[in-house]
């Protein structure tokens, strides 16, 4: 299966809670979408590996991807380091992604970063030919993506860019309640985190607000860039 975006996430809602609504706008437009998480989220405080399994499960079916796959990665003790990116590269290899998305380049969760780096150097890797990774006991073929964005997480990261997710909004929302264990339930006698509060759900839609409002549509998503964005002409620009 050969994939136009694959989308890695360090966890399991990574993906939601940052660029599900991009995946959603590309899924309508024809788009082959797939998700990665690298590890199954087995250190967070609420819910646990298995609970998080199901919500992921579930989200992809909201979200209408081609597929999802867990790399099963150790949480928060995964480091950026050969064996991972093997493992990564292989993935990439797999389904040779036009576009990949991967983690904000900084952020609270230490996970975060450093997935963001471990997949754009495994990006990078997966183009040399000399570098050799075996599936089912073939040599794969070398490939690199021809774009590597990262979406925005906990932190006020200036985007490079942003994507209208106006008609997208509710699909992007549904794929985060998906997550049942993690995120604001008031009848949840479960410990309080950071993003179990409803400040944090209700952040989801004002941050896409505020990113719309910039560019004149109700609701959007930003990612930012490692390289220069071109464009053919600047009417191609909202």
């Amino acid at each position: 299966m050969k994939l136009d975006i694959l989308a890695f996430g360090a966890h399991p809602d990574d993906v939601e809670l940052s660029c599900a609504g991009t995946l959603a706008v590309e899924i309508q437009n024809g788009k082959s979408v797939g998700i990665i998480d690298l590890t199954r989220g087995e250190m967070g405080t609420r819910g646990n590996a298995e609970t998080r399994a199901q919500e992921a499960k579930d989200a992809a079916e909201i979200l209408g991807v081609s597929m999802r796959d867990n790399l099963g990665f150790k949480d928060a003790l995964f480091v950026n380091n050969e064996a991972h990116k093997h493992e990564v590269v292989r993935v990439l290899r797999q389904y040779q992604p036009k576009v990949v998305f991967c983690n904000a380049i900084q952020d609270r969760h230490i996970d975060h970063g450093r997935a963001s780096q471990l997949v754009s150097q495994a990006c990078f890797l997966s183009g040399l030919k000399k570098y050799e990774t075996t599936l089912n006991g073939e040599v794969q073929d070398q490939w690199r993506p021809s774009k590597v964005y990262h979406y925005i997480q906990w932190h006020d990261i200036e985007p490079d860019f942003v994507v209208d997710i106006s008609n997208t909004i509710d699909k992007k929302i549904a794929s985060v309640k998906a997550y049942k264990t993690q995120f604001h339930n008031p009848n949840s006698n479960e410990p309080e985190t950071p993003i179990s509060s409803s400040n944090f759900m209700e952040s989801i839609s004002y941050r896409a607000r505020n990113f719309g409002r910039i560019i004149g549509v109700d609701y959007a998503e930003g990612f930012t860039v490692e390289r220069y964005i071109g464009v053919k002409s600047v009417f191609d620009l909202i």
